[in-house]
């Protein structure tokens, strides 16, 4: 399998985003990343799809929706949609008959920032993800880089401090956000689990204090999806395309921090008589199965069984566990970064029945 860097949910001027989508092909080719997929709030724009090239390098730019009711106050419930081929804003009324029409259109659907707390010192409510009674969609995004931000903006202060020193901000997904996905796994539900970056790229100024928060390129540095698929990008858009859709639907991937160092290399796979299980397959438990883990750096490292951890390591980069347990494997590792304890790697899971 092959190994590709994703960075997903941002905004371009076609919404509440200050850049173009030239903008944001640009800064991926910079910052190293392979593909981006733009999400502007409640429409598709069209035409723009495709790789972008600057010299050797390339970056392929794809292009879905956000979707919420506008007319909802506060706007609460924003659905990611992806591969949809179609605009489906105007189901953005009910989210139920929201991510039934993606999933008729051939799309996938995952729930944006489950928990996205209020900022009152910026103006910012609360518009978290409500309707959990609402099935069929994908996946969630476990980490969202402005909902985390938005945690910290206790007041206009501390919104300075970090515009100035963003690097400050990635600690890890929002806790609840992690225990509704074990809750929801543990339930039977195959969910699948995607960081974005929310990125907007919006010029602030406060008197003489002048900043972008936070621009494209920073945010491609930090919170990515990395992907798993059979063969390296072609430079074909629509074969790539197909690919890259193919291992997020199928949870062939993990949620990577790769500012502290790069998460490239982390592998997680399950072997046992049934054959070798990665991310977001399934192996049988009978016989036995080894859980295989591999980190690119020294890190500490937690395996997690249906919501609970199972076993802990401490500074290494290579683990393994025997289990004849049927159950929802995850792994979470952690690392040292700028004098604390920051999340590194969230895995998809891997399914022992």
């Amino acid at each position: 399998m092959h190994e590709i860097v994703v960075n997903l949910h941002m905004h371009t001027r076609y919404s509440d985003g200050f850049g173009t989508h030239k903008d944001i092909a640009q800064a991926a080719m910079r910052a190293g990343v392979e593909v981006v997929i733009v999400t502007d709030h409640n429409v598709l724009v069209q035409g723009v799809e495709g790789y972008y090239r600057s010299g050797p390098k390339r970056s392929l730019l794809l292009v879905g929706q956000e979707v919420h009711d506008q007319a909802l106050e506060p706007q609460k419930n924003h659905l990611l949609v992806l591969d949809a081929n179609r605009d489906v804003a105007t189901f953005a009324y009910d989210p139920q008959r929201l991510v039934d029409a993606v999933r008729e259109a051939g799309g996938m659907s995952f729930i944006a920032h489950p928990s996205d707390p209020a900022a009152p010192a910026f103006g910012e409510g609360d518009i978290s993800w409500e309707r959990w009674d609402v099935t069929g969609f994908t996946g969630i995004e476990l980490w969202n880089s402005l909902s985390e931000f938005k945690v910290f903006l206790k007041s206009k202060l501390h919104g300075i401090f970090y515009a100035y020193y963003p690097q400050l901000i990635g600690h890890g997904p929002i806790p609840e956000v992690l225990l509704k996905w074990d809750e929801l796994l543990v339930d039977g539900k195959r969910i699948v689990a995607i960081g974005g970056s929310d990125a907007h790229a919006w010029p602030h100024h406060l008197g003489p204090l002048r900043r972008v928060i936070f621009p494209y390129e920073f945010h491609f540095k930090t919170i990515n999806t990395h992907l798993f698929i059979p063969e390296p990008l072609s430079g074909d858009a629509a074969v790539d395309r197909r690919l890259v859709y193919d291992a997020i639907g199928n949870g062939r991937c993990f949620v990577g921090y790769d500012l502290p160092a790069s998460t490239r290399g982390f592998v997680f796979k399950a072997q046992g008589r049934g054959g070798t299980a990665y991310m977001g397959e399934e192996i049988p438990a009978r016989g036995g199965v080894t859980l295989q883990i591999r980190l690119p750096k020294l890190a500490d490292c937690r395996l997690i069984q249906d919501g609970i951890v199972l076993k802990e390591w401490q500074r290494g980069d290579n683990f393994a566990h025997i289990t004849t347990e049927p159950g929802v494997y995850r792994v979470e590792v952690y690392r040292r970064y700028l004098g604390r304890r920051v999340g590194w790697i969230f895995s998809n899971p891997i399914y022992i029945r």
